[in-house]
C-alpha cells in the first residue's frame, strides 16, 4: 500500500509559516539522565521564548508515553522506536513554524543521529544535561533510582541499562555546578542568531 502514497502539494510552505511568525523553526533535544533536569530547563527556556512571541511546543514523557507511544516498553528496541517517532512529530511541528523543545533520556547515540536524519542537521539543536547519576539518584524526583534498586523498575537507564553520553553536543548543561537561570540564558543566547530571519 505505502507504494500507492503520492505527497499532496499544500501552498503554504514551512518558509511562509516562518515568515509570517518571524522566527526560524527548529528542534531543541534535552538529552542526559532521569531526574538530570531537562525537563525543568526546557520548560524555563520554553517560558523566556514565550515572552519574546516565539511559537513553541515541548514534547516530554508525560505527554508522548501517555498518547502516541502508550504501546511502547522500555526495552532496548521499543526505547528506539520511542524516539523515531518523537522525532517525525517534531518534524511535523518544524514544518508547521514552531520551536520544538523534546526532553528525553535518549540514552543511545544511534537514535539521536537519527533525529538528526530525521529533522535534518540544520535543524537540530542538542542539549546535553550532564548530571552525575549520583546526583540524579540524591534527587531521585520521581522515585525511580528506588524502584530500580529495589528490582521494581528493568532497564533503568543508568542503574541497570547503558546511558552513552553525547560527544560533542551543540550545548553541555553541568548541572551540579550552573544554576537552572544561568543554563537558561546560555541556551537562549546560543539559539539567537538560530531563531533570527535574517539568515
Amino acid at each position: 500500500m505505502k507504494d500507492h502514497i503520492t505527497p499532496h502539494s499544500y501552498q503554504i510552505s514551512n518558509q511562509d509559516r516562518n515568515e509570517a511568525y518571524k522566527h526560524n523553526s527548529f528542534l531543541l533535544w534535552f538529552t542526559g539522565l532521569s531526574g538530570s533536569g531537562k525537563s525543568t530547563i526546557a520548560n524555563v527556556v520554553e517560558q523566556e521564548l514565550f515572552k519574546i512571541g516565539i511559537k513553541t511546543y515541548t514534547l516530554d514523557g508525560d505527554n508522548i508515553r501517555k498518547g502516541i507511544n502508550n504501546d511502547l516498553t522500555f526495552s532496548p528496541e521499543d526505547r528506539t522506536e520511542n524516539i523515531r517517532r518523537i522525532a517525525e512529530v517534531a518534524n511535523l511541528m518544524i514544518d508547521a513554524g514552531l520551536v520544538v523543545l523534546a526532553a528525553f533520556v535518549s540514552p543511545y547515540k544511534k537514535d539521536r543521529q537519527n533525529i538528526r536524519t530525521i529533522v535534518k542537521d540544520v535543524n537540530f539543536v542538542e542539549v546535553f544535561i550532564n548530571t552525575s547519576v549520583e546526583e540524579c539518584e540524591r534527587r531521585d524526583v520521581k522515585g525511580l533510582y528506588k524502584k530500580a534498586r529495589a528490582g521494581e523498575i528493568k532497564n533503568m537507564t543508568g542503574i541497570s541499562a547503558p546511558y552513552e553520553a553525547p560527544e560533542n553536543p551543540d550545548i553541555e548543561i553541568k548541572t551540579e555546578v550552573e544554576t537552572v537561570e544561568d543554563a537558561v540564558k546560555r541556551i537562549v543566547d546560543y539559539i539567537t542568531p538560530k531563531l533570527s530571519r535574517q539568515l
